[in-house]
């Protein structure tokens, strides 16, 4: 069943160091991209390097015109930051908007698309803060307020295994923890079950590690 939604949404998720950490170490990286896609549709195959990637210290800003990844996959404009802040901290922040992917249509899947997309973070004495939002999903059901790692499950016909799961608000955080998140404002993984198409589609990447590494 297609399902759709027009909304804006907005989260906020804490990573926190180990009580052991020391604050006078923090020197924090970063880095974001627009996107970014590895997938394959039976023989064929598209893939896309992150769009518009910054790195604290090495490329501050960067941003990238409309693309277009194979025949289903689309960003528009898009446009990151990646900033040293002067106590050591660091920032993230990535806009995208007009994503749209049909990927899924000819499983009979819905055309999934944001008509904007944000996500960043921060790096604090504490560890690291990441936020998001979407605004005008469609295809997929999203609440107004979206918890962390909200997973919606895309069914396949008469029982098949699902077309895909779409992650909103990931957020990645590694164990045992150090303070450092990644956060996507969309992850598309297709037939996580497995299936006659595969990969990832990443919509909105923002990395921050508060030692970094």
């Amino acid at each position: 069943m297609r399902r759709s939604t027009g909304v804006a949404a907005m989260a906020l998720c804490l990573a926190a160091l180990p009580a052991t950490a020391s604050a006078d170490q923090i020197s924090g990286s970063g880095a974001g991209s627009v996107g970014a896609v590895d997938i394959a549709v039976g023989q064929q195959t598209a893939h896309q390097d992150p769009l518009a990637p910054c790195e604290v210290d090495k490329t501050a800003e960067n941003r990238s015109d409309p693309v277009t990844v194979g025949t289903t996959t689309k960003f528009g404009l898009g446009s990151t930051t990646c900033k040293r802040n002067d106590d050591g901290t660091v920032s993230v922040q990535v806009s995208g908007q007009r994503f749209e992917t049909t990927v899924l249509k000819q499983f009979g899947g819905p055309v999934i698309t944001a008509r904007t997309f944000k996500s960043g973070c921060n790096s604090t004495a504490n560890g690291s803060n990441g936020s998001m939002e979407l605004g005008t999903v469609t295809g997929v059901t999203v609440p107004q307020n979206i918890p962390a790692n909200y997973v919606v499950t895309i069914p396949g016909a008469n029982g098949a295994p699902p077309l895909a799961e779409v992650v909103l608000n990931e957020l990645i955080v590694p164990t045992p923890a150090d303070g450092s998140l990644v956060t996507h404002a969309m992850h598309i993984k297709l037939f996580p079950q497995g299936g006659p198409a595969s990969g990832d589609i990443l919509v909105g990447t923002a990395v921050c590690a508060p030692y970094g590494g």
